[in-house]
């Protein structure tokens, strides 16, 4: 993966050019993290109500860090998850444990309470992505679920016997069909918050089994 033509570094960073200039990315001041924004708080705010002191919780995709450290601000051990290197040193930088780690896939059976995930949703042609950190955090392939697909796939293995997963879900991306994807995979789904936005309306779904 390159962002903006800069090799990648073994770390997933990218390298400067031969000559020591910065790469691309950092000559356009291009964003590699994504920042808290309506559908992040929307997400924390439900799930920091449903949170008990003590639990052990995993914000997948976790980018700046800001859920999890919503969750520990109210009692969890929460950690976060997230493939962008950029994204796991500034959440480590605002204090949340970070691993890189692709969805749920490297965390043990039963491992957490709860689980986060603000998936990347926007509707995504293929010829129109660019190949960069902020393009992932944001687009979910042509009908939105490219991430919410493989996440609903596992996330059951990962949750205590009782634990919860909160999913943000945006109407760009067919809500039945992310409930109808839940429960091929033994999950019921309830919708616990929404708020309506101009283009969108923004669901979190709480996932159990």
């Amino acid at each position: 993966m390159t962002d903006g033509g800069g090799a990648d570094r073994p770390d997933g960073g990218e390298a400067e050019g031969s000559d020591g200039t910065p790469s691309l990315a950092d000559q356009r001041g291009v964003e590699r993290v994504y920042q808290p924004a309506e559908d992040s708080k929307l997400l924390a705010d439900a799930v920091v109500e449903r949170v008990e002191a003590g639990d052990r919780a995993l914000d997948v995709g976790t980018g700046s860090g800001y859920v999890a450290a919503r969750m520990r601000d109210a009692g969890a051990d929460a950690v976060g998850a997230d493939l962008n290197p950029h994204a796991c040193r500034q959440a480590a930088e605002n204090g949340v444990p970070a691993v890189r780690a692709d969805l749920t896939t490297a965390f043990c059976d039963g491992a957490f309470d709860v689980v986060t995930f603000n998936p990347p949703y926007l509707p995504t042609e293929p010829d129109q992505e660019w190949d960069d950190w902020m393009e992932r955090a944001l687009s979910g392939g042509e009908d939105g679920r490219a991430a919410i697909e493989p996440f609903l796939d596992d996330v059951g293995r990962v949750l205590a016997p009782d634990g919860a997963a909160y999913l943000l879900v945006s109407s760009l991306t067919d809500p039945d069909a992310v409930r109808e994807l839940a429960a091929k995979n033994g999950l019921e789904s309830e919708e616990i918050a929404s708020e309506s936005h101009p283009f969108e309306t923004l669901l979190v779904v709480e996932l159990t089994r």
